[in-house]
């Protein structure tokens, strides 16, 4: 039987059904894209703890080898210790609060948003408001 054809009960019947199927697959859709979000958060956030430790081992060794490089650079103007370490210590924590700063610009709410989920409701809201014009 066409659309046509069929009684204006059935058809906001069947439009009635149909919508709440639409809205089931909808919040279905949201529900998997969200998870996949924590999952890929979750990923993201596992490799960034486990390369910051390790990096954090090798950074100290390193750091080391810088003070005693700045150390002797600068012998010729101060026999204090507390001066090569102090100059390193600033330099190296002004790099880390620029990271510090950039790893929460990622983590912003905006970039894990369900994009595509909306987008689809967007759509789904346009359909239906077509076909009750």
């Amino acid at each position: 039987m066409r659309n046509e054809d069929k009684p204006i009960t059935t058809l906001l019947a069947d439009l009635a059904r149909e919508t709440g199927d639409l809205v089931q697959q909808e919040v279905r859709l949201a529900k998997a894209e969200i998870n996949e979000k924590i999952t890929t958060m979750n990923r993201g956030l596992t490799s960034l703890i486990t390369g910051g430790v390790i990096i954090l081992a090798g950074l100290l060794v390193l750091l080391q080898a810088v003070v005693f490089g700045v150390d002797e650079l600068i012998s010729p103007w101060t026999e204090q210790a507390w001066v090569a370490p102090l100059i390193v210590g600033v330099i190296v924590s002004l790099i880390g609060i620029w990271l510090l700063q950039k790893g929460r610009h990622n983590l912003q709410p905006g970039s894990l948003a369900p994009r595509r989920s909306a987008e689809s409701l967007r759509h789904d809201k346009n359909l239906l408001r077509e076909q009750f014009k």
